[in-house]
């Protein structure tokens, strides 16, 4: 099959948030607080247990006030903010003010890495003519970090959950996408890493691959297959 067009994922999929420790650090440096070693490794893994770090693991269990606000997380600024917030209190840290600085954090473009093989594939789709945009269950403008990583020049159009207060696996957040990009769903190929929520193009008519979310070391060529499934790939 041809395809006209590929939407992808943010998270997981293009990107990946750096480690919990190294989060925590960087917030902790910038506040110009020393923190034993140990008790950074401590903190980081009873905030990654919590699932406050946006991008990293699932909370292991929501707490029931938060229950709501984490299942509509995606729809708005404010309730993103609010659970991932939320959740990282669930941890005592040694400043207060830690909670709010440790979300501004993960929204900074240093924050994120783009996965080894990101721009080669993105360059190549393009230079395909095929159109490309970001699909992505966010409550924040990621903009900022494709143009410090110099993937945005790739990129056609973003549709991101909370401007548009609509949260994959929805299909309309899908069919926003194909319409920026003027392609009928069926010729567009989604890619992501979350199978409930990415697999909601389904419903629409896309064809939807799958990706690994691990770490950056651990997957060096994960994307290269979407050059094949686009025709894309290289010619002999």
């Amino acid at each position: 099959m041809t395809f006209k067009a590929v939407l992808f994922d943010f998270s997981g999929t293009l990107f990946r948030i750096e480690s919990a420790g190294s989060w925590l650090q960087a917030v902790l440096d910038e506040a110009g607080h020393s923190v034993p070693p140990d008790e950074v490794r401590r903190y980081a893994m009873r905030l990654a247990v919590a699932g406050a770090l946006p991008g990293g693991p699932s909370p292991q269990q929501v707490p029931p006030d938060l229950a709501d606000v984490w299942a509509a997380r995606d729809a708005s600024a404010q309730q993103h903010r609010a659970a991932y917030t939320g959740l990282a209190r669930q941890v005592p840290l040694p400043l207060p003010t830690l909670y709010d600085a440790l979300y501004e954090r993960h929204m900074t473009p240093a924050a994120w890495r783009p996965y080894a093989d990101a721009a080669e594939v993105l360059g190549a789709l393009r230079r395909g003519g095929l159109g490309i945009a970001v699909v992505s269950n966010i409550g924040w403008d990621l903009r900022p970090v494709f143009r410090a990583h110099g993937l945005d020049a790739f990129v056609d159009a973003y549709v991101l959950s909370y401007e548009h207060g609509i949260q994959k696996p929805d299909a309309r957040l899908f069919e926003t996408a194909c319409e920026e990009l003027g392609q009928d769903p069926h010729d567009v190929l989604m890619v992501g890493d979350d199978r409930r929520a990415d697999g909601g193009a389904v419903q629409l008519g896309c064809t939807v691959h799958f990706v690994d979310h691990l770490p950056v070391e651990e997957r060096p060529a994960g994307l290269r297959p979407v050059l094949d499934l686009a025709g894309q790939g290289p010619r002999s």
